[in-house]
């Protein structure tokens, strides 16, 4: 079977959400008037206004600071990690001087739609690309904080995947290049980074990290020797023109930045030492903001009514940054719902999908619009009516309350219409306490290939993982005796131990039999084998159920943090039919 997406050329929405007042929607209370004192006569000697003297630059900076000081909560963290990175020197400033939460939301709105290659789309691709990649930064690059502060993660979450990685994940033996002296050496762990093109840099850009504390932590740098463990290890260790001219590492006088061994190659190499500095002051520059010109983002949708079209509805949740969550939505369609037209000996059935996000107070803060087309040669076209077809969309979503809105249209039947509408809460991870994303249980999942990392449907970080869809809440999902059970669950702020930089907690995972409560199977690992520097793991395993008989059963995965004293732990009930 075929299934496809494209663009939805529109069809509308329900509207007409509930809306319920917030704190900030709070009416304000006027203040109580005034009389107004009769006019008197003014004399050169009278004391000027104090409200309307000029303020000095120290009473402008004071007042700069008590306005940073207020900023605190999602907009704090917005401004201090989720855009830290790509955010200009002279939109922070603005954003620090608003005075109310109206103003900071519509500056964030704006803040995406100038940013945003496809102004026309109701969806906002940079944003939605900006924080898949902060969660794969978190995911890949974590040693002992988060991956979005290191290096590699900022360069990740500001340029992309790299389209070649030159990985030395054990450091040891080194053979130096002619311009790095030659000779050979031992090396700490490091990586270089190869972008054929960064727009505002230029061509073939390399960026090398080297971990120098053996913990994990790769930083920048722009010193191509730091990398070598023996640069202060008399005698050994040298360059081509050190041993061959019987001199040592005393010789190496070309600066901080470039400290390599003298000789011809070195030397032209010296003049490439200012060309590293303006590299890094441009790779760690916000990248230029290429619509500056929007300011406003309008989407129009029609109440539809017509014969009801079923579907099935799941959300999850994936942490991303602190004030920031994956929201994968996953939409299941029976075929034998959908009206095929057979052409050409081939059957299609088409499908317009429709989704808004609004907050309580019916603000819209995501839409996504698709078309799922479902493919079957004809002869084969009633064999499959027993199957489902599936649809993926994930979404950025800040931690809070929202309503979740979802319009079908059969394409082929045009009143045949399916609607959807709940309440998601959207949860808030905590720095100091331990958490966990949605388990999630899946028919189908495996590790993709580098070129598919965070890219695509069903994708988060470097895994395929497509959910099992229920009828509703309080049916579980249901798998056939004999297939596979996979499930996927992310645990997030382990504790980390300062000396060593690394985690410690046991994982558990089992399944029971829910009519005798009876633990049918159990399994222990440690958390340092699936992740040992970083305060992030991911959970994922595929066990063969063939041995279990129909029933009701759950899987549970609990984590035991012994350096935070803290436990948690996620179920999922599932059927065996």
């Amino acid at each position: 079977m075929m299934f496809s997406t494209r663009r939805l050329f529109a069809f509308s929405l329900v509207c007409g959400l509930f809306s319920v007042p917030s704190a900030r929607s709070v009416a304000q209370q006027s203040a109580p008037s005034v009389p107004t004192a009769a006019p008197q006569t003014s004399s050169q000697d009278e004391e000027p206004d104090p409200r309307k003297r000029q303020r000095t630059d120290k009473e402008r900076y004071q007042s700069q600071k008590a306005l940073r000081q207020e900023l605190k909560g999602t907009y704090k963290t917005w401004l201090n990690q989720d855009v830290a990175y790509i955010i200009s020197d002279e939109e922070r400033k603005s954003f620090l001087s608003l005075s109310n939460d109206e103003e900071r939301d519509s500056f964030i709105e704006n803040f995406w739609l100038r940013r945003n290659s496809t102004p026309d789309s109701p969806e906002n691709e940079f944003r939605e690309e900006h924080y898949r990649r902060i969660a794969y930064a978190n995911e890949h690059f974590a040693a002992g904080k988060p991956g979005w502060k290191t290096d590699r993660g900022r360069i990740y979450i500001t340029f992309g995947k790299p389209d070649s990685i030159d990985s030395h994940p054990s450091g040891g033996n080194y053979q130096r290049s002619v311009e790095e002296g030659g000779g050979s050496t031992s090396t700490f762990p490091f990586e270089v980074w190869n972008y054929r093109y960064i727009e505002g840099i230029g061509e073939n850009t390399n960026i090398e990290f080297v971990d120098t504390c053996m913990c994990g932590d790769y930083h920048f740098t722009i010193d191509p020797t730091e990398k070598d463990a023996l640069a202060k290890v008399p005698g050994v260790g040298l360059t081509d023109y050190e041993r061959d001219n019987g001199k040592d590492k005393q010789e190496r006088t070309f600066g901080d930045t470039d400290p390599r061994g003298m000789g011809p190659a070195g030397a032209a190499y010296q003049s490439k030492e200012f060309d590293r500095i303006e590299l890094a002051a441009k790779l760690f520059s916000p990248p230029p903001i290429k619509f500056k010109d929007l300011n406003a983002f309008v989407t129009d949708h029609k109440l539809l009514t017509g014969p009801i079209f079923p579907f099935d509805v799941r959300t999850d949740f994936v942490k991303v940054t602190e004030s920031t969550d994956l929201v994968p939505i996953t939409i299941q369609i029976k075929n034998r719902d959908i009206t095929f037209v057979t052409k050409d000996g081939v059957a299609k059935g088409v499908v317009n999908i429709l989704g808004r996000v609004t907050t309580l107070t019916n603000k819209t803060v995501q839409t996504f619009e698709d078309t799922v087309e479902v493919d079957q040669p004809a002869e084969l076209l009633q064999a499959s009516l027993d199957r489902k077809s599936v649809y993926w969309k994930a979404l950025p979503l800040v931690p809070g309350l929202y309503r979740l809105d979802i319009a079908i249209k059969d394409v082929n039947n045009p009143d045949h219409v399916g609607l959807y509408g709940r309440g998601i809460n959207v949860p808030t991870y905590n720095d100091e306490k331990l958490g966990t994303s949605s388990l999630i249980l899946a028919d189908q999942m495996n590790t993709v290939s580098s070129r598919q990392i965070g890219n695509g449907n069903f994708i988060i970080g470097n895994t395929f993982i497509r959910p099992r869809v229920s009828t509703n809440a309080q049916t579980p999902v249901s798998y056939a005796k004999g297939s596979d059970l996979n499930f996927w669950m992310q645990v997030y702020n382990l504790g980390i131990d300062e000396a060593s930089k690394s985690n410690s907690a046991t994982v558990t995972y089992q399944i029971t039999d829910m009519a005798t409560g009876t633990v049918i199977l159990e399994k222990q690992l440690e958390s340092k084998d699936l992740g040992a520097h970083s305060d992030q793991l991911t959970v994922e395993k595929t066990l063969p159920i063939a041995g279990l008989t129909p029933g009701k059963y759950k899987v549970t995965v609990k984590i035991n943090d012994a350096i935070s004293k803290q436990e948690i732990a996620q179920s999922a009930p599932f059927v065996v039919e």
